[in-house]
């Protein structure tokens, strides 16, 4: 049994991971990141990759990052919420730890995992993942293979356009996707509805003490589940905007599957179900043939560990 070390970078945290052939974590690590530090943020991938090879015989490690990996697997290119710009990141986790090391997308790692271990499983060749977290990542797979573009920068889902003169997106666009069908865009819609509409948020206000400026992805999430009507409506915008989203990619790439993954879908049918009406309706005509069926993601939090540490093995 080979095994290999899975490493998520997120914009908050690090965490890691032993990961067997099974895709099973078998042992944890994880430290906060200190995003807006590049020397630092490193040495914690280090650290935590070094804490987790103690006693194990490691064959290589993955590391998943939230920015555009270059086409050889090794530099992080740019990252919009990390400080990294032509990050040489595999050189220096590679040369401190003494083992091959790939770096990989964080969205890319999370939807491989889905494909060889969670919900897209029984999918043989191909499927699209939409990760919703504080923004928006994808994964593509087709032909059994992550697709990763000519410049290893495929696959930005997130930055696709909606609204043209949009909202301004960390990519620098405006109106991209990520900013109305993230987590981000969950409460900006949470926060409208209740400094519009107090009487209708009463639930969602307890929860931010009376302030809206105060409210957070986790209380919305709460109060729509208590049946508060206007948090309810934040996950129907959001619902709305994935929905399109996906009939889009659908359209595009016809995969077998559509996984939905992130943060956010904990929320269950208030996300799923707004998000499955809109897909349906946006298809129009498309709809009636066989279309891409609507899976929540199975792995969560471990999809990243899982993905980066498989892509690692392979």
């Amino acid at each position: 049994m080979t095994l290999t070390i899975g490493v998520d970078v997120g914009g908050t945290k690090v965490a890691g991971g032993v990961v067997d052939e099974s895709g099973t974590v078998l042992a944890r690590a994880r430290r906060d990141t200190p995003a807006e530090d590049v020397g630092k943020t490193r040495d914690v991938i280090i650290e935590v990759v070094t804490e987790l090879t103690a006693g194990r015989q490691i064959e290589a490690v993955g590391i998943g990052a939230a920015g555009w990996i270059d086409a050889s697997r090794s530099i992080v290119q740019f990252a919009p919420n990390i400080a990294w710009r032509d990050e040489p990141l595999r050189e220096y986790v590679s040369t401190a730890v003494g083992l091959p090391v790939i770096v990989e997308n964080d969205a890319n790692a999370a939807a491989w995992a889905e494909f060889r271990h969670g919900a897209a499983r029984t999918a043989d060749a191909s499927m699209v993942m939409l990760t919703i977290g504080t923004g928006v990542g994808g994964g593509v797979i087709l032909g059994g293979e992550l697709l990763r573009g000519a410049n290893g920068i495929a696959a930005e889902l997130g930055h696709m356009l909606a609204v043209p003169d949009g909202h301004l997106c960390g990519c620098g666009r405006l109106g991209c996707i990520e900013q109305y069908a993230s987590g981000s865009a969950l409460v900006r819609f949470a926060r409208s509805g209740a400094r519009q509409e107090p009487d209708r948020a009463t639930l969602l206000l307890d929860l931010a003490g009376g302030d809206p400026e105060a409210v957070t992805g986790r209380m919305v999430t709460s109060a729509a589940q208590a049946g508060d009507p206007v948090s309810a409506e934040a996950f129907a915008q959001l619902g709305r905007w994935l929905g399109m989203a996906m009939a889009d990619l659908v359209q595009i790439l016809d995969p077998q599957m559509v996984v939905i993954g992130g943060g956010v879908i904990d929320a269950g049918e208030l996300l799923l179900g707004p998000t499955d009406r809109s897909y349906r309706e946006s298809l129009a005509q498309r709809g009636r043939l066989p279309v891409a069926e609507i899976r929540p993601a199975e792995l969560g939090n471990d999809a990243g560990v899982v993905g980066a540490a498989d892509l690692a093995r392979r």
